[in-house]
């Protein structure tokens, strides 16, 4: 699409359009929010770059639910969010994109999907407990551990991948850390 083709869109998701709308009523209902003082102000630097992240949270939305109709999952399929994301390190391990999709139980339900046959080796578990020797008493609770650790990444590559198939971008609303949008902070 060229730029004069993205007038009140943000981004496709398979062609479906998400819309400019759609990216402020979503900021609209964080900014009133008991969180609305931590945001930045709109029209800065940091805000666009908050309207960037809420673009990639709704993109990340609309592929979970294609996807959870392409697989015919529902929310009874979904494990508890405690389950999935039990603490705020798995949180920020998993990124926040797909902490915040986690958070509803559809993508749960796709998660579990997704990841039902990804696992770990009797030797990574092992070898985790060789490198960790006094962090869990037994041989399951270490590969239980491990499991939901390969299954977060596992989501989180998919996620991103499906992502980079499907989503286009609109000029503006690129992803916050891209270096070719002007907002870009992330520096080495």
């Amino acid at each position: 699409m060229n730029d004069s083709g993205w007038a009140g869109v943000a981004a496709t998701v398979d062609g479906v359009p998400v819309s400019v709308d759609e990216v402020d009523a979503r900021e609209a209902t964080l900014r009133a929010s008991p969180i609305a003082s931590s945001l930045p102000r709109p029209g800065t630097s940091e805000g666009r770059q908050l309207r960037r992240w809420l673009t990639q949270l709704l993109v990340a939305e609309r592929v979970v639910t294609t996807e959870a109709a392409a697989r015919g999952v529902n929310v009874d399929d979904a494990p508890a969010e405690a389950e999935v994301l039990p603490d705020m390190t798995v949180r920020m391990e998993i990124g926040s994109v797909a902490a915040s999709v986690l958070a509803d139980p559809l993508a749960r339900a796709v998660f579990a999907e997704v990841t039902a046959g990804t696992d770990v080796t009797d030797d990574e578990v092992a070898a985790y407990r060789e490198r960790n020797p006094l962090r869990f008493s037994d041989i399951a609770s270490a590969a239980a551990h491990l499991r939901a650790a390969a299954r977060r990444r596992a989501f989180r590559l998919w996620l991103d991948a499906r992502c980079a198939a499907v989503v286009q971008l609109a000029p503006g609303y690129e992803h916050p850390g891209d270096p070719r949008q002007p907002d870009n902070t992330h520096r080495h």
